[in-house]
């Protein structure tokens, strides 16, 4: 859902693809008559938790060129 925070830094770019949140999964139009469901977790998709190759958190945020496990889009 494009309202979620994960998913604004994503569009914003130079967030690594292999950073991953609930809201991706989610293939429907926003629904303002339900509260949004992120809460905020993020995962790598290489150690499918919430750190990364390189054992620092997952998050936008972080997971930024620069990091040594960065993937570009």
């Amino acid at each position: 859902m494009p309202d979620e925070p994960g998913a604004r830094q994503a569009a914003a770019g130079e967030v690594c693809r292999g950073l991953r949140w609930k809201g991706m999964f989610i293939d429907s139009p926003p629904d303002p008559t339900i509260p949004n469901p992120h809460d905020g977790f993020c995962w790598c998709r290489h150690t499918l938790t919430c750190l990364g190759p390189d054992g620092q958190v997952a998050e936008p945020a972080a997971c930024r060129p620069g990091r040594s496990c960065y993937e570009a889009r």
